[in-house]
This record gives structure tokens, sequence and C-alpha cells, in this order.
């Protein structure tokens, strides 16, 4: 089945849209569900195209949902409470929205007959690397430590236990940390923080500057939706791929000195001693490239030099409103 219409749940924020822009771009008719938890000022550009719809609703809301499902291909998962500190100051929230809204969401899917499903994991869900010399893959034991992800490794394996090839296929896409331009922008990212807090205060403080993360850019997560969504499924059905590269695996001190290296103006830099740190994980990426040709368009290098720019220019200049922070 050629999908031509797509439900993107969570289509105003910092991933979301990014993929809705993609998606439109792409010839896609895209359907944007989300709560306008952190505005909607994102979906400004989007009301010129015909193409694009928006709904202003709670993905915890059945009637909603099964309104914006009825007339769908496909749909792409992203509305969530994103991350560990906001999960853990709203934890029955992220319950209902994490784990049980996903679920029903996709059960209903089914209940409606949409053919695809794709999942924004993370690979948060990693946890702790059980041996910091090599990478883990998707098939790796995971290891969650914080709300944010347990409700994503149950979510996943629900979706995985419930997807059929005769109706609504699953595809998990476990993302690497996020950071490049958006419309939705956000300062509380790392690469994204660190090149902010570098270039306006010339300071910074760095917690546990030994530990690995991987990193993609925002458009490397659009491209990536749009290659499952137009993929076999025979390829993707029930399957979950790692999103970003085997060589965008940091440790944190690393991601300052990139930042250093393009900024290249004198800073004041505090490493704090953190021996201990609940996440810790260097990812591989391989299947993602192997068995569906995936590759990056950007590098956090490249990244870095987009935000320095519109930091630069004075394109964004309040940098301590909340709405760049999640």
């Amino acid at each position: 089945m050629i999908v031509r219409k797509v439900l993107v749940t969570g289509g105003a924020g910092y991933v979301g849209s990014v993929i809705v822009r993609d998606l439109l771009r792409s010839g896609y008719e895209v359907k944007v569900i989300d709560s306008l938890l952190h505005g909607g000022n994102a979906l400004l550009g989007f009301y010129a195209d015909e193409k694009f719809e928006f709904v202003c609703g709670d993905i915890r809301d059945e009637k909603v949902v099964l309104s914006v499902l009825s007339d769908v291909d496909a749909v792409v998962h992203l509305a969530a409470i994103v991350g560990d500190p906001a999960c853990a100051r709203q934890p029955e929230e992220s319950r209902t929205v994490n784990l049980e809204a996903s679920i029903r969401l996709f059960q209903i899917s089914q209940e409606q007959g949409v053919n695809r499903f794709v999942f924004a994991s993370t690979c948060s869900n990693y946890g702790k690397m059980a041996d910091p010399s090599q990478f883990v893959d998707e098939n790796s034991e995971l290891r969650p430590v914080s709300l944010y992800a347990e409700h994503k490794v149950t979510a996943e394996k629900y979706l995985l236990d419930n997807s059929c090839y005769e109706s609504t296929n699953a595809t998990i896409l476990r993302l690497a940390t996020a950071f490049g331009l958006s419309p939705r922008m956000r300062f509380d990212l790392t690469v994204n923080e660190f090149t902010m807090e570098l270039l306006i205060n010339r300071t910074l403080m760095i917690y546990g500057e030994q530990f690995w993360r991987p990193y993609v850019h925002v458009n490397d997560i659009a491209n990536a939706v749009k290659l499952v969504l137009g993929e076999s499924l025979e390829k993707t059905s029930s399957r979950v791929f790692n999103v970003g590269d085997n060589n965008q695996n940091f440790r944190k001190g690393e991601i300052v000195d990139l930042v250093r290296n393009v900024i290249d103006i004198e800073c004041e830099i505090e490493f704090v001693t953190k021996e201990e740190d609940p996440r810790d994980y260097r990812v591989s990426f391989d299947r993602i490239s192997n068995e569906l040709g995936f590759s990056i368009k950007k590098t956090v290098e490249s990244g870095i030099i987009e935000i320095a720019d519109v930091i630069n220019k004075g394109v964004i200049t309040d940098f301590t409103n909340k709405y760049y922070r999640n």
C-alpha cells in the first residue's frame, strides 16, 4: 500500500515540525494533532499548503483520536512528555501520555485500518552500557534508568508484540539525541545548549564530561521517517532501527571541544567530576545503514555552525524564554 496521507502526532514540536515540513515538501498530505503544550508558532508556515491540516487535541481524547485516524494511511507518533526531567516532574502525565495513550493510539489505528505506525522511541532505552568498550545495537539489552525510557521500552514491547503484517505494521525508531535548527527551537538539548551558552554567556559548567551519547540532526530524523514510510513492509514491519551515525557518538567533553573550535572565542569552561552517570551509551547504527540505506546529511559540527549563525545574526535573541525549553 502506498502511503499518501500521514498523521503526525506532536507535529508542533521540535522534531515534529521538521518532519511535517519535510513530508509536505515530499508531496505527502499531512495531518497534525498536537495539544500545543509548547505553543503552535512552528505550524504557521504550513497553513499556506493545501495538503496541510491541523487538529488541536490531546491524544488521550479517544473521540479526537478516532476522528483524526479516519482517513490516513500512516501514523508518525511523536506526541509525548519528552525527556527525563519533564517526566520526573510529571510522572502521572508521563504514564498516561507516553505509555497508555501510545498503546491506545496504536489499537485505534488497528481498528481504523491504518497500514503503518512509526513510533519515535529513544536510544536512552539502552541506559548504561554493560561494556563501555563496545557499541550497543538493536539486539542489546535495554536498561532504562529513567521514567521516560521505561515508558518507551514498555510501549515498544506492546507495539512489536501486536504488530501485524495483515493489519497495522509498527516500526520503532530509537532516536539519538537530537540537535539542530527547528521551527520550534529548543536550547535545552546538549549541542544546542552548549553552543548558545558559550556564544552568549562565554561560560559553561559540564557534568560528567566522559560519558557517551549519540547525536543526530533533526533533519536526518525527518529523512529516516520518510525512508521508512517509503520502504516495503518486508523491510520495516515489526522492526527496530537506531537512528543516527556511528561517527556521531561523542563524550560531552568532545562536544565542548567541537563548539569551541567553531565559535573560536575565549570561554570559561568548568568541568565538574561526576564518577557515576545513569546514562552512558555508545550506539551502533549499522542496521539502518545496511538494511535501509540510511545515511546522515548533517554532522554535529555542521549543526553547531548553523546554530551559531542564527545567534550571531540575531535571528534568535530571547534565549531565556521558556518557549525554547521543555
